[in-house]
């Protein structure tokens, strides 16, 4: 969706030690201020390591009539946005599951808690389905949605038995739902 996005000007974040997946959290701020000034900000919240840019609306960025041509796109591609977007929020739900599971049971603290067998079942179900993940880039929402609930067939009584007795905040399942849930944004004025 990025391929019709318009460049205002770019930055990098850089020194972010090297984590697992989903460990590290930037916090990205965009405020745009009456003067139609961008200010977009990015913090590590690990490290405080932060970097921004401001953009102006100087010569050489889009005339008013671009701008309205572009709305007025948007307006008629809507739709077929929001299939994509679906799409993605099912492809990218179905990866942060995969991903969520497999690293919950290969915790230490699971490592009593957990058979071999079950353990061994779960990583290999996960690891397939995220090879699947990695062949099918172009697969429509619905097939993404079907490998999930193939993976949660495996996953969910493992989960159930495991926390069966106990239920522990922070257990895998709600690890897992919390990934596929997405970011948090919040609005500041």
């Amino acid at each position: 969706m990025t391929k019709d996005n318009n460049l205002l000007g770019k930055f990098e974040l850089t020194g972010i030690p090297p984590a697992p997946r989903g460990v590290p959290q930037i916090e990205v701020t965009f405020d745009i201020d009456a003067n139609g000034i961008l200010n977009v900000s990015a913090v590590d919240k690990s490290t405080g390591k932060e970097n921004k840019i401001t953009i102006t609306n100087d010569k050489g960025r889009l005339s008013k009539e671009d701008i309205e041509k572009m709305v007025q796109d948007a307006e008629k591609y809507k739709a077929e946005d929001e299939q994509q977007r679906d799409k993605i929020a099912a492809k990218n739900s179905l990866e942060s599951y995969a991903f969520n599971i497999k690293s919950s049971v290969q915790d230490e603290k699971l490592k009593d808690k957990i058979s071999e067998e079950d353990k061994k079942k779960l990583i290999e179900k996960c690891d397939e389905t995220i090879t699947w993940l990695e062949n099918n880039q172009l697969a429509d929402k619905e097939e993404y949605q079907h490998q999930q609930k193939e993976l949660e067939k495996v996953c969910n009584p493992i989960i159930s038995k495991l926390y069966q007795g106990e239920m522990p905040t922070g257990s895998c399942r709600e690890q897992a739902r919390a990934g596929s849930q997405g970011p948090t944004i919040e609005e500041v004025d």
